[in-house]
């Protein structure tokens, strides 16, 4: 049966959270009634959530705040990133070196990411070493201190990311699909931002930023490993029990749909492609098809794309497909990288692949391998603590279901002939498909309006 956390109180004695004013919810019980999955709420909407693996001696941690790139204004595009970086600069009782000394010196492992729509920031440490990552974590979350000296090092540092980026065609390729696919829309921001704008960004502004987005209610904290969720509760509300609460971010925006184009043109060997059309968000009932289907278009060796333009015809070193899941909609796309001479072979090939995917679905052995395959890919990444805390971090910083892998296997399982036929057809329509591509001749591919390359006949 499919749960979701609901915020009621166990059948047992009050505990000391409790009678701070905590919320505790039901725990997920495994087998021989171990419990799996726990969650406390803090009056000030931090929420904390734990899975226990006994057999492990190492815990992540993490604090996942929901705010990103999306959530930025147009004129401090790149804050949630810089600000991620800020963070390990130095505290009020600590330098930078000695963070990163704490952490070493524990046989530890300290880090952090920025995306369209959370931070996150974590750590990997020995069991017995939780309250020295959590008081960590918690000093530089609450207690950085932005010196305008290190801010102005680190736009350099910045800069210099952005500019590896742009060097980078075979990455910076789906920043330019998701602006054709998403346009105007948050979403459709890089990560990174602009230089210009990272230039003009102030202390001030970091400030003001991390007032208004690291609050209680756009946070989770998750650990998972071998860890005891009341020990957690006690570390967390004793150092974020007084985080001002809030409101919860993110509201959804309307996604237009649209076919568009983003081509620049670059010396490069190869031409990088993306092409490929909205997908779907993450609440969408079709998800668990959509990961079959991404598994079996181009998501191994075995795929059809891997095995058409690599294998069968030799055009291609690295294809791939791919699916984003975002709030409001998400982004499906197909990559390949190939020399000037094939670009329109691998176009044609790859519109055609898709065609033939929306009329025929996936069907029989195929989908059977694409379940199996997606089905070990999902048990062998859970055999880390770190994947499993950035699971269930991640489920529950968006309110999707929490479901044991057991039930993930069985959804997938579940999935049908005729539905993988009906996604197929609800993505895949010629009038949606959008293109972007970085390399030489770039710039003059004449993709028509249709979702195909003009003079390329099917």
């Amino acid at each position: 049966m499919a749960f979701r956390w609901k915020l009621v109180l166990e059948a047992r004695p009050e505990s000391p959270g409790e009678r701070q004013g905590l919320a505790h919810s039901c725990p997920r019980l495994g087998e021989g009634g171990v419990r799996l999955y726990r969650k406390t709420v803090l009056p000030n909407g931090v929420r904390i959530v734990t899975e226990t693996t006994p057999h492990v001696r190492s815990v992540t941690i993490g604090f996942w705040f929901r705010a990103g790139s999306r959530d930025e204004d147009p004129a401090v595009h790149g804050i949630s990133h810089f600000i991620e970086h800020m963070m390990f600069k130095g505290t009020a009782t600590r330098t930078a070196r000695q963070i990163a000394e704490e952490v070493d010196a524990a046989g530890g492992q300290l880090n952090a990411y920025t995306s369209k729509e959370h931070t996150c920031y974590y750590a990997r440490v020995l069991d017995t070493h939780l309250p020295l990552a959590a008081e960590i974590l918690s000093d530089m979350l609450r207690h950085s201190v932005f010196h305008p000296v290190e801010l102005e090092k680190e736009k350099s540092v910045i800069l210099e990311e952005i500019r590896m980026y742009e060097d980078s065609p075979d990455e910076l390729v789906h920043d330019l699909f998701a602006e054709a696919v998403l346009g105007h829309h948050p979403l459709g921001r890089s990560v990174l931002g602009q230089s210009e704008n990272i230039l003009r960004l102030t202390r001030d502004d970091l400030l003001r930023y991390v007032a208004d987005h690291y609050t209680g209610h756009n946070l989770v904290v998750a650990a998972a490993g071998n860890v005891q969720h009341e020990q957690v509760v006690e570390e967390i509300a004793r150092r974020f029990g007084d985080l001002p609460a809030g409101r919860p971010g993110q509201d959804e925006q309307p996604v237009s749909l649209r076919a568009g184009t983003a081509l620049r043109e670059k010396d490069t060997e190869q031409v990088h492609l993306c092409i490929g059309t909205l997908g779907i968000s993450r609440h969408d009932p079709d998800r668990f098809a959509l990961y079959v289907l991404d598994t079996a278009l181009g998501g191994g060796m075995s795929s059809r794309l891997f095995q058409e333009l690599r294998e069968e015809r030799g055009l291609v070193y690295s294809t791939y497909s791919y699916h984003t899941c975002f709030e409001e909609t998400g982004l499906f796309a197909v990559y390949a990288g190939t020399s000037p001479d094939h670009v329109d072979e691998v176009l044609h090939l790859i519109l055609l692949e898709l065609e033939r995917v929306s009329r025929e679905g996936i069907r029989g052995e195929e989908l059977r391998r694409a379940k199996e395959q997606l089905k070990g890919s999902l048990m062998l990444s859970l055999e880390s603590t770190a994947n499993r805390m950035s699971r269930l971090a991640k489920l529950e910083l968006f309110g999707e279901e929490v479901l044991t892998p057991d039930e993930v296997m069985a959804r997938i399982d579940a999935v049908a002939e005729d539905e993988m036929v009906a996604l197929c057809q609800r993505l895949f329509q010629r009038d949606r498909l959008s293109l972007a591509a970085i390399g030489p001749g770039a710039a003059d591919l004449a993709w028509s309006p249709a979702g195909g390359r003009a003079g390329v006949s099917d």
